[in-house]
């Protein structure tokens, strides 16, 4: 593997494309037969990759517990990341759940779901702002007071590093004596609203990991593959509209890495091989040009 298709993060030399679990179930159970789930997991890491993100409230848990049966024995080789600051609700499906001590409650729910000793990584996921929960009364924590739980947590070796989500770039600012190593905000090719964080986690060296990198419900109506000017370039490079719409995020800063989610060993295959395309110059320009109406 080349140094341009890796990265450092958590402790760890990765691929710098992952796998993001979420695309295994819903909010509720696996909607893949769980030994598929788990083959596909193993395929995954025989490929190469070695940065899996996940959440206690995926699936209730069912994709964290695949996860350990399928990937247990390589984990402290791998970056395990998951995020905290939300619970899966019987009424609303998912409510906030920011308080110091709840952040600890979910370190050690998914610690117990997957059947590990330690998270590489840990995101705080804040509730301030929409889309998503959004955090009320109780809810409605300081940075510090959950950045200092973490800290704790860090110490005392049940997480190995700190990560930010749904962030501002304030907030990066704000959180900048914690040793926050990642953050992931929606972003894409297309929906580019937080480039101002993703401008200081260049100016701290920070790794940025967009969720929903190929655009899912934060592209409108249509995927990022879909766009007609993306199906064009692609077509000239002679590859896949996705891979391109990876491709550019990684080329677009030097400390992206992708979690891009399928239940396809294809598709997986076809993410991977983004890490080691280079687009041309003019082909950037254009690309870069698709998002300024959202900046």
């Amino acid at each position: 593997m080349s140094a341009s298709t890796t990265i450092e993060l958590a402790g760890h030399t990765t691929h710098r494309v992952g796998y993001g679990a979420m695309q295994l179930g819903d909010l509720d159970r696996l909607t893949l037969p769980e030994d598929e789930a788990v083959a596909l997991l193993r395929a995954a890491a025989e490929l190469g990759v070695d940065h899996i993100d996940t959440a206690a409230f995926y699936a209730a848990g069912e994709i964290n517990r695949a996860i350990g049966r399928a990937l247990g024995d390589r984990f402290g080789t791998l970056v395990l990341a998951t995020k905290i600051g939300a619970r899966r609700d019987p009424v609303t499906r998912l409510r906030p759940a920011q308080q110091p001590a709840q952040l600890r409650e979910q370190v050690e729910e998914n610690l117990r779901q997957l059947g590990a000793e330690r998270l590489d990584l840990v995101y705080l996921r804040r509730a301030d702002r929409e889309p998503g929960i959004v955090a009320t009364g109780d809810q409605l924590v300081p940075l510090d007071d959950q950045l200092a739980a973490l800290i704790a947590l860090r110490e005392e070796g049940a997480i190995g590093a700190i990560g930010l989500s749904a962030v501002s770039a304030a907030q990066i600012e704000a959180a900048d004596g914690a040793g926050v190593v990642a953050v992931q905000n929606a972003y894409n090719l297309i929906e580019r609203g937080d480039e101002d964080v993703l401008a200081a986690c260049r100016a701290h060296g920070i790794a940025w990991v967009p969720f929903f990198p190929l655009g899912s419900g934060f592209a409108g109506a249509h995927s990022v593959a879909a766009r007609p000017e993306v199906v064009t370039a692609a077509g000239e490079l002679g590859i896949l509209p996705a891979q391109l719409a990876l491709a550019w995020l990684l080329q677009h800063y030097d400390r992206t890495a992708l979690i891009p989610g399928t239940r396809s060993l294809e598709h997986l295959e076809q993410n991977l091989a983004a890490a080691r395309l280079t687009i041309p110059a003019e082909i950037v320009r254009v690309l870069d040009g698709l998002g300024v109406a959202t900046q």
